[in-house]
């Protein structure tokens, strides 16, 4: 099957203007979760390209994670009102930056692993305290 040459950018057009409606439309706990999903897509999207030794392609994906990890989950951390648990999340942030940064440095599947870890468990907590949530749901 073949496509036109425009296929393609129409795809990603149309892909990119649902994400931007979805993100127009999300609440604040949303747009945390969306990050989430979009640190843990970034860092398995690496595993596979350093497992391919796509090492151009691990290294953009694994900085994709890095940018969600500092410039959104860490940006989006209320010190004010979250006192210790921000303080402790940013300590755990900052980590996993330090573990996608060995795993870049050094094609470490266990850094990957770790960072993903981590970021799964605090996307689970959030998710579980999700305002949208019905307590009565099973």
């Amino acid at each position: 099957m073949t496509s036109s040459p425009g296929h393609g950018r129409g795809a990603y057009t149309y892909a990119r203007i649902g994400i931007e409606t979805s993100t127009m439309s999300a609440s604040p706990h949303q747009l945390i979760v969306m990050l989430f999903d979009g640190v843990l897509m970034s860092i398995r999207t690496a595993r596979l390209h350093l497992k391919e030794g796509h090492t151009t392609a691990k290294g953009e994906a694994i900085a994709k994670a890095l940018d969600i990890v500092n410039s959104g989950l860490r940006a989006a951390l209320d010190h004010e009102r979250g006192a210790d648990i921000a303080h402790q999340l940013d300590t755990l942030y900052e980590y996993i930056a330090r573990r996608l940064i060995e795993a870049n440095l050094h094609n470490d599947t266990a850094a990957l692993d770790d960072a993903e870890h981590l970021l799964e468990t605090i996307a689970s907590a959030w998710r579980e305290i999700s305002p949208d949530r019905d307590p009565h749901a099973s």
